[in-house]
């Protein structure tokens, strides 16, 4: 996979406590005794304390409602604070792309031609060390496959219902966990050209992915294009098989062109 970043528009892939508070009458040993001469008074005041002290209220019980719009809800790992001294580089959504591109064989075509798919349905963040280290706790791309889009509906409504299935996966993510050929200490502008490898999930199955990048940063902005190759079978899926498509290559060829900015 390869990450070019630059400033146009690129061109067309394919592409988660509660708390609880307990009160304790004193034991009956612990409350210290009373004069015989003063029993008499506080018997009736000390049953009445006894009982506000047990008795649940109403009031101080919060509702099953209100316990759960009170539980923190998950949050995507892109969300979460960076770690000290990081960058955090945000991506920007339909300023950035995902593209996958298929070679098929189509029924009355001389030459096999590309299907090509694009989204700009791309969200999430880049988080790196001063040293180049990816901060997996807080880094992911992710891509809504329900946008992807190609010249032909009949073909991307086939590939949405069948191939992909995206009433049941509509995302396709990418958390990345090292990056290798960054430079030491990360300048603050310039190229580079490195891999970055990761965990990617695509229909419900998740497997190790290595895109070749090649980025550029200038102050607070960071462009790049990252590419790779899968196979349908990596991620449980099935090529498509239509009358219309003679033949489809096992291989699907994907890029992302991203732009993010620093955040502060």
């Amino acid at each position: 996979m390869t990450i070019n970043f630059t400033r146009r528009r690129f061109a067309p892939l394919l592409a988660l406590p509660f708390s609880a508070v307990a009160c304790f009458a004193p034991k009956q040993a612990d409350v210290p005794a009373v004069p015989a001469a003063q029993s008499g008074q506080i018997g009736q005041t000390g049953q009445a304390q006894a009982q506000a002290t047990t008795a649940p209220s109403s009031a101080a019980q919060p509702t099953a409602a209100a316990q759960v719009a009170q539980a923190p809800q998950p949050t995507a790992a892109a969300a979460q604070p960076a770690a000290a001294g990081a960058l955090n580089f945000k991506v920007v959504e339909q300023e950035s792309k995902a593209v996958f591109r298929v070679r098929e064989q189509l029924a009355g075509r001389d030459l096999p031609n590309d299907a090509v798919g694009t989204t700009g349905a791309v969200s999430g963040q880049l988080t790196l060390r001063p040293d180049g280290a990816v901060v997996e706790e807080s880094s992911k791309i992710t891509v809504d496959l329900r946008e992807l889009k190609s010249d032909s509906n009949q073909r991307d409504n086939f590939i949405k219902r069948s191939t992909l299935q995206t009433d049941r996966f509509p995302f396709a993510e990418f958390v990345p966990t090292r990056a290798e050929g960054l430079p030491s200490p990360l300048p603050a502008s310039g190229e580079h050209t490195f891999k970055l490898t990761g965990k990617m999930s695509v229909h419900g199955v998740q497997k190790d992915v290595t895109w070749d990048v090649k980025a550029a940063r200038q102050a607070q902005q960071l462009t790049g294009t990252a590419t790779t190759t899968v196979s349908f079978a990596d991620f449980g899926m099935t090529a498509p098989k239509v009358p219309v498509v003679l033949s489809v290559v096992d291989e699907i060829r994907l890029e992302l062109n991203l732009l993010a900015t620093l955040a502060a």
